[in-house]
């Protein structure tokens, strides 16, 4: 079985133990993030994570992308579904008793089935099948249409984003800006057939951030989850590139607590 190297990013940190399980490609993503009252966040979680929070705000993102070069470990290529759009709406949390960092979507959309598919069945990610038009308009501009197949209640994200290039802020990130808030998550959470807690780790390879502008037409992602969104504009934020590798998942067991140990002692005579 052929061995394949993880190319490691200029901000380098520790891999996962253990082997990947997949790789692919994350191609022209617009990242659009609102702040949301952390209550009305942590409402929305399974049991066992807690919102993670930036300047006191939990934060609702929606990355719009279009996705290739996907490869199991000891895999080809998948050639039946090269390149296709993808959508996540997501959070950011933290798993309470290891603080471990992590992403948690409520909802992942896909044009192809079989990935959608893979995902569900793989990952017990909660994917769905969508119609999907993702068009090149320049350089760097791009539209993007979106709309969850057989539900009752139309999901739709329909929007126009181009990146406006690198910045001096954005070449400057440190530890507590909000792009290193963002970007720096070491696992991906969801929950298994059986209704447990789960993560997958991920090491994620990226180009630098680019400032972003976009015309966001309709967006009910968010009404999805019965969750409204502020009348503040979004946060946004461009990247070229991003190349994610995904470990297997495993549940997440609760850390036992250290009990003292009661000795009996026999007096002595």
């Amino acid at each position: 079985m052929r061995e394949y190297q993880i190319r490691i990013s200029n901000r380098p940190r520790p891999l996962p133990p253990g082997r990947w399980a997949a790789t692919q490609r994350w191609n022209d993503l617009l990242f659009a993030h609102w702040p949301i009252p952390a209550g009305q966040m942590a409402a929305l979680l399974p049991p066992g994570l807690e919102v993670d929070i930036y300047q006191g705000m939990a934060w609702l993102g929606i990355v719009p992308f279009w996705l290739d070069r996907i490869r199991f470990r000891g895999l080809p290529f998948i050639s039946s579904n090269r390149h296709f759009p993808d959508l996540n709406l997501r959070t950011y949390v933290r798993e309470p008793q290891t603080k471990t960092s992590g992403i948690y979507c409520f909802s992942m959309d896909a044009s192809s089935l079989m990935a959608v598919t893979v995902a569900q069945i793989g990952y017990q990610l909660p994917y769905y099948w969508a119609e999907m038009h993702m068009e090149q308009r320049s350089e760097c501009e791009f539209s993007f249409y979106s709309r969850r197949r057989m539900r009752h209640l139309p999901v739709v994200f329909h929007a126009r984003y181009r990146s406006l290039g690198p910045s001096a802020r954005l070449a400057e990130g440190h530890a507590g800006s909000f792009e290193s808030f963002m970007t720096e998550r070491n696992c991906l959470y969801s929950m298994s057939r059986s209704g447990q807690l789960q993560r997958a780790s991920i090491h994620a390879i990226s180009w630098p951030l680019e400032e972003a502008e976009a015309e966001i037409e309709y967006n009910s992602l968010a009404g999805s989850i019965n969750l409204s969104l502020p009348a503040v504009p979004p946060v946004l934020h461009y990247a070229r590139r991003l190349a994610l590798y995904l470990w297997p998942a495993e549940l997440v067991r609760p850390v036992l607590a250290h009990r003292p140990v009661t000795v009996a002692v026999s007096p002595s005579g």
